[in-house]
């Protein structure tokens, strides 16, 4: 009867989408197997989980699933774990002096939730101020990607990319918005296809009301080409 009630408890925290910490939770082993053998071993789980549902194999769509499920996960959907594929952020000398914010928006965040394993499709919209040094554009991209793919809540999500950019300028002037659909609240639960959440999270000089703003307004801009 514990177990029922611990399982209960588990059921309400995932539905309610709440995150455990900032930072992924990761065992000490996690990286003790090889690519080829996590997916030797997903596939054969996968596998199982098909069968169970009752679902013949053998079928010429269905053969190949559990490989292709269990490559997506290593290799696409949560590379994101994989410290080796975390991008290099080079900075360089703000040589041109431009002291405002710089400000790179929309760009596209696919994730997956931890409590149910489906999609967080979304937009992120990252700022930071220069204290000497400047990041590639495509870097601001790239760092959202990575932990983007990873199962992920989206507040965690929001957290971590200003983390890294303000480890990778050496500056607390960071900001991030992301506003995404989840797929575990559109298409199962309460299945409200409209909804979306907004998560954000500011440091340094855009805790200040007027720097915010300035953001605020800068990705309500209607950009178009």
């Amino acid at each position: 009867m514990k177990i029922d009630n611990d399982f209960n408890d588990i059921d309400a925290l995932g539905d309610n989408h709440i995150g455990s910490s900032s930072d992924t939770p990761m065992r000490e082993d996690a990286f003790e197997l090889s690519k080829e053998e996590k997916i030797d071993i997903i596939r054969d789980d996968v596998r199982h989980i098909m069968e169970t549902l009752g679902l013949d194999l053998t079928d010429d769509s269905l053969h190949g699933t559990p490989n292709r499920v269990a490559k997506m996960f290593v290799n696409e959907i949560f590379g994101g774990l994989d410290p080796n594929k975390k991008p290099s952020a080079s900075t360089f000398e703000n040589k041109y002096k431009y002291g405002e914010m710089l400000v790179e928006k929309n760009i596209t965040v696919y994730s997956t939730c931890e409590h149910h394993l489906l999609p967080i499709v979304g937009k992120a919209h990252v700022a930071y101020i220069s204290n000497g040094s400047v990041v590639g554009l495509s870097k601001m991209n790239r760092i959202v990607d990575y932990y983007a793919k990873r199962p992920q809540v989206q507040e965690r999500l929001t957290i971590q990319i200003v983390k890294e950019l303000q480890k990778v300028l050496n500056t607390q002037d960071v900001a991030c918005v992301i506003d995404a659909k989840h797929l575990c609240v559109n298409s199962r639960g309460i299945r409200d296809v409209d909804s979306s959440t907004v998560t954000s999270e500011f440091g340094g000089k855009f805790k200040e009301k007027e720097t915010r703003r300035e953001f605020l307004d800068y990705i309500q801009l209607d950009t178009q080409f």
